[in-house]
């Protein structure tokens, strides 16, 4: 394996090794906060970061710029009129506005509360969305001017107070609150003659405390909220921000992922937080304007998945790529193929790629920037040997499973213990699926992450891929469930599976579905079909391809083969007669995939 680490690579490491071990020692102090009296945990972080440079810039977006005096005296006013209205430590606020600093202000005065947000997927619609909201029970909902028409065609499905229902107008709020619609609450304009101080209620929330939930596809489909505590809050930001990037005062991070994801919101404004650094913040993701942005804000740090660095990759080359402050960066997902060709070119010293999953106990990180890794993790983890066809972890006859070697890949399980608590879901049976009992030795226990990784030596890893019922596309999980009750949905489908396939020079899995009529292919509108799954799916779940099977195979146990979907993928050359459809970028409809247009896909010519 030509990444496989080696001593030689290790020794030529030694000098960055022995200039970060006081910054490794101070910030797992910080990470590590064992004492249950002692507060911690996001709004503390900001309270710290206030004092040591109050009058830095704290949330850049656009040509707003907040200091961090400005943004944590802002997050107080929200947290003395959110208690002033009776929200209590352990309460549930959801949260649903897009990136812009109005929904990190709302998430900071929660914290401060000690309540918890509900981080909204701002791409959910319906049914998706009501079952969200329902499923944490939450107090009240702040909802951004932008996700307006959203909300209002559920409200009547979800029960909140109207007195409790807050609207945040589309617009700089910190200068011009705006006008709220009947039926809501102006929540900048209810809180701006509130305290502005520290509320003492940040200083009563502890390691052990929620401090938001993030969903997650669930295996039904439908999302599960992961549960994610302040304690872990602190290891997140201090390990990225501390450990790992170093962040500092004069650093600025730019991130354009959504801040409804770990990776955007504790990786990316964690370490701002941690380094009392800027953060400056897009609505949504340009390629074009990236670099441009860059400049603006004098960015040193970017947060990255994948998809982004392959769309940055695809613009037109220029002579200013390397023009610029960024020196590191940190995320998930870029794949070997791009890393090289990234670095190079966008002249990056430093790709801190990390491997985390917002609903598990363990992180990796690339602390010392070697290439195509996910680096290495201070918890204790195993890769173990699985079967190909249902992603399970095997047992060996002596009971226990069994460890893959070096250059292997292998399912990671990482060990559940005082250092690394599993927080799990809000739904306790939902967090027993995902536990491992008795694993290598009796009475020991696992958190089972679904995925694959590969062990490239002195504890580094390398991810492989996603095992399971999610598969990843545009920085998004997609549940398989939900995307086939859609497709069942459809009057003229009576069976559908949904899987990934990999297209060449793509990140992660596109969406596929094997589809079965319910009278016969001449039935099938696919112009139809397609705008009724648009409606009805966030646009990274829609699936791309169609195969069209007069039956279903099946298992033994009657489980889809879907191993042999996903390895025959949109290729005709290898369905047989099951004809197979691709929805191209920029049209409206699925056409019949020939073997000139499977050359097309990969050979780049329609860009997914």
């Amino acid at each position: 394996m030509s990444d496989t680490i080696t001593w030689g690579m290790m020794l030529r490491k030694l000098p960055s090794i022995a200039k970060a071990i006081p910054r490794v020692v101070k910030g797992m102090k910080v990470a590590n906060v064992k004492d249950p009296t002692q507060p911690c945990g996001l709004g503390w972080s900001f309270e710290q970061a206030t004092l040591r440079n109050p009058d830095g810039p704290a949330l850049l977006h656009g040509d707003v710029s907040l200091t961090y005096a400005q943004v944590n005296q802002w997050a107080n006013r929200i947290a003395h009129h959110l208690i002033e209205q009776g929200i209590v430590k352990g309460d549930v606020v959801a949260v649903f506005i897009e990136n812009r600093p109005e929904l990190l202000v709302t998430i900071l005065a929660v914290a401060k509360v000690g309540a918890i947000s509900a981080l909204l997927n701002t791409s959910q619609t319906r049914d998706t969305l009501v079952h969200s909201v329902n499923l944490v029970n939450p107090a009240a909902i702040v909802v951004g001017e932008e996700l307006l028409a959203v909300f209002q065609a559920v409200r009547d499905q979800v029960s909140i107070d109207a007195t409790r229902t807050w609207f945040v107008a589309d617009q700089d709020t910190w200068s011009h609150p705006g006008i709220a619609p009947h039926g809501f609450v102006n929540l900048m304009t209810a809180s701006v003659d509130a305290d502005s101080e520290n509320p003492a209620s940040s200083q009563q929330v502890f390691f052990d405390d929620p401090c938001f939930y993030i969903y997650t596809s669930g295996t039904t489909g439908l999302p599960k909220a992961g549960v994610f505590k302040h304690g872990r809050w602190m290891r997140s930001s201090a390990s990225f921000g501390m450990i790992a990037l170093d962040m500092r005062p004069e650093d600025v991070v730019y991130c354009t992922l959504p801040l409804y994801h770990a990776t955007g919101l504790c990786v990316c404004w964690g370490s701002a937080i941690s380094g009392a650094s800027g953060f400056a913040i897009r609505r949504k993701f340009s390629a074009s304007q990236f670099w441009s942005d860059v400049h603006k804000y004098q960015a040193t740090t970017i947060g990255y998945v994948g998809e982004l660095c392959r769309y940055l990759v695809d613009q037109p080359p220029s002579a200013d790529d390397g023009k610029h402050g960024v020196r590191k960066m940190i995320g998930n997902g870029l794949r070997p193929g791009a890393w090289n060709e990234f670095k190079t070119r966008f002249a990056v010293d430093h790709i801190c790629e990390l491997y985390a999953a917002s609903d598990g106990n363990i992180g990796f990180t690339n602390i010392l920037n070697f290439d195509n890794t996910v680096g290495f993790s201070l918890m204790s983890w195993e890769l173990a040997a699985y079967d190909h066809d249902s992603g399970a972890p095997t047992r060996a006859a002596n009971g226990f499973m069994r460890k893959v070697g070096k250059g292997e890949q292998g399912l990671l399980l990482a060990k559940i213990d005082d250092k690394a608590p599993l927080d799990g879901y809000t739904d306790p049976q939902k967090t027993e699926k995902v536990v491992l009992h008795d694993v290598f030795e009796k009475g020991d226990r696992y958190f089972n992450t679904g995925d694959l990784l590969r062990n490239i030596g002195f504890g580094h890893a390398q991810f492989v891929d996603r095992l399971g019922d999610t598969y990843r596309w545009k920085g998004e999980n997609v549940s398989t469930t939900e995307v086939e009750n859609i497709l069942l949905q459809y009057p003229h489908i009576s069976e559908a599976v949904a899987y990934g396939v990999e297209i060449r020079n793509t990140n992660g899995r596109a969406g596929m579905a094997a589809i079965t009529p319910a009278e016969s292919l001449a039935t099938l509108d696919f112009s139809e079909l397609l705008a009724f799954v648009r409606q009805q799916l966030p646009a990274y779940a829609v699936p791309l391809f169609l195969r069209v099977k007069v039956k279903m195979e099946t298992t033994g146990t009657f489980k889809y083969q879907k191993t042999r979907l996903k390895d025959e993928a949109f290729d005709p050359g290898r369905t047989g007669d099951d004809p197979i459809y691709a929805w191209l970028p920029g049209t409206d409809t699925y056409v019949q995939v020939t073997e000139q247009v499977l050359s097309d896909i990969q050979g780049g010519k329609h860009r997914y």
